[in-house]
């Protein structure tokens, strides 16, 4: 092989440095995340060049960033910006005048549709970016773009997985100097990408509805794009609209070109109308080892393997990466065998779809799956998203011999079901692990597969879902 064939067509690349030189920028939202981090570093390496030639008045500082949060919820991200000097905060509220006489809004993911706020900056003519789609328009780099309701994460590791392996690889000559990964990733900044990104480079970003929202008002695409699947999740944020919804979602394929290609999930094909190709992968070959469970992960792995092959990636150096490749944290996550019952992480199972999905992964082979010896002891429940969780509660009962619920307001609608299955309801993570080791037998499974959102107050609610994640992994090791 003499290097990867590029099919695609550079974005519109400009010098990002005279982009944001003498720019008055406003940062709604900063975050926990650690991709408001990175982005505020850095904008403040160019606003701290003001004001210059009395560009800026002191009564407007260069860059604001503002967040619903209190100075105390946002403690850690704003103890790694304390060194930075170049920052004004408004914390614990917006204010319409941060919305005024600015150069630049970049609002966060997650940002309300009707946001006032948003609004006003509209109605002021000034210019609103998100910053991975600004990203995308000011790199240059050649872009990968993933979406779909569940699965992005684990396709978009694979295909960087894989073609990083393939760059590295001895005795094949590559027509492209690195592979980056970002977009929708837990403490990436995308944005912070630009002084390392260069022209000829391969981006593969993953791109969450809200993200996407930004390529849409730049009218931008991937060349290469990837839909997985699309079910309901984030009613509350679209208010019930699951067609405003996809709208979002579709950004990654709406402007694409002739030369493009989306390849896409079988279930959702049929609702893809692109002017380019569309191509529905054939599933990964029986023979293929797969180091991950369940057949949504197969179908995950033949999408990632579509796209190494348009990029001309041998197959012998795709089967050793999928072999190989372990999975993402909090996703079917083996965190530990403990006396025989094996502990599986899957905080990111945020959504019925994602606990069905889960759960059958780890007793769809069982002939008797919610037997005594074998059975699972489901640890779930949180904040609620508004979503129906008939199908997943049928898999509650199909697959679970005890069921630990942890509070929330999500939790509180499961009361009008019946669970089946043996259920408790604790007061905290730490009460959920310790009685649920003492239900499992040797050869049981523990899961946390949520099927909720992470947020609310103590003691029930976490930061994000990487929080709850981390703290499950936590007192999961200090099992004794």
């Amino acid at each position: 092989m003499s290097g990867i064939v590029i099919i695609l067509v550079v974005m519109n690349g400009q010098n990002y440095r005279n982009y944001f030189r003498d720019k008055r920028i406003t940062l709604m939202g900063l975050g926990l995340l650690g991709r408001g981090v990175g982005d505020a570093k850095f904008l403040a390496e160019f606003v701290a060049q003001l004001p210059r030639a009395g560009l800026v008045p002191v009564q407007a500082p260069p860059l604001v960033i503002t967040d619903l949060k209190s100075a105390k919820e946002l403690a850690p991200s704003l103890m790694k910006l304390k060194k930075l000097q170049a920052i004004s905060y408004v914390l614990g509220e917006h204010r319409l005048k941060d919305f005024r006489n600015r150069d630049l809004i970049i609002k966060a993911a997650g940002v309300p549709l009707d946001s006032p706020f948003i609004a006003e900056a509209r109605r002021q003519g000034i210019p609103i970016e998100m910053s991975t789609a600004l990203f995308a328009k000011l790199s240059g780099a050649k872009i990968i773009g993933v979406t779909g309701t569940r699965g992005k994460t684990t396709v978009t590791s694979l295909i960087y997985e894989i073609l990083k392996h393939c760059c590295q690889c001895q005795g094949l000559s590559l027509t492209v100097r690195k592979v980056w990964l970002g977009g929708n990733i837990h403490g990436i900044s995308t944005l912070a990408l630009l002084p390392k990104v260069r022209p000829g480079d391969l981006v593969v970003l993953e791109l969450d509805s809200w993200q996407l929202q930004g390529f849409g008002e730049d009218k931008l695409s991937p060349h290469i794009s990837v839909f997985t699947n699309f079910y309901p999740d984030h009613l509350n944020y679209y208010h019930g609209d699951m067609g405003r919804y996809f709208e979002d979602k579709a950004n990654i394929y709406k402007y694409q070109q002739k030369e493009d290609v989306v390849f896409a999930g079988k279930e959702i094909s049929q609702k893809i109308k692109t002017s380019g190709r569309k191509i529905i992968p054939p599933a990964l070959p029986t023979g293929w080892k797969l180091n991950l469970l369940g057949k949504h992960n197969r179908i995950n792995a033949s999408l990632a393997v579509a796209v190494a092959r348009e990029l001309t990636v041998p197959d012998k150096v795709i089967k050793k990466v999928l072999a190989k490749f372990s999975g993402v944290p909090g996703r079917l996550e083996l965190v530990r065998t403990w006396r025989g019952i094996k502990i599986y992480n899957d905080t990111t199972s945020t959504t019925p779809d994602a606990l069905r999905v889960g759960l059958e992964a780890l007793g769809g082979k069982k002939k008797n799956p919610a037997r005594r010896q074998g059975g699972i002891i489901l640890i779930m429940g949180g904040a609620d998203k508004k979503l129906d969780m008939s199908q997943a509660i049928k898999s509650v009962r199909r697959y679970c011999k005890a069921v630990i619920l942890l509070p929330g307001t999500g939790t509180d609608k499961l009361k009008s079901y019946k669970l089946k299955a043996k259920s408790l309801m604790v007061a905290n993570l730490r009460e959920a692990i310790t009685i649920a080791s003492e239900l499992a037998r040797s050869g049981d499974s523990i899961i946390l597969s949520p099927g909720f959102a992470s947020f609310g107050p103590p003691p029930g609610g976490f930061k994000n879902e990487f929080d709850r994640g981390e703290k499950f992994n936590w007192l999961v090791k200090n099992l004794v």
